[in-house]
């Protein structure tokens, strides 16, 4: 999977876990750019994630998503490992 298939995917997902069609997923996005991202959505959608591509994060990894690309630069990781 590329880069860009997996923030497809993932846009999908925040769109669904947002209820907002118009979300526009970047590598830089952060909780600060979406609406209604706050601690308990961000563990809402953590388990979205982990379900749709079978992978399960560490809690330290998870604290260290500073934003979206880094998060899927650790989806990536999960993937090819």
């Amino acid at each position: 999977m590329t880069h860009n298939e997996l923030m497809s995917e993932l846009q999908e997902i925040f769109r669904e876990q947002f209820d907002d069609e118009d979300i526009i997923l970047h590598d830089a996005t952060t909780a600060n750019d979406i609406e209604d991202w706050d601690s308990l959505a961000h563990m809402e959608l953590i388990s979205r994630v982990e379900a749709h591509f079978s992978i399960h994060f560490s809690l330290g990894e998870i604290n260290n998503f500073a934003n979206v690309g880094e998060m899927c630069d650790c989806i990536l990781k999960h993937l090819a490992g």
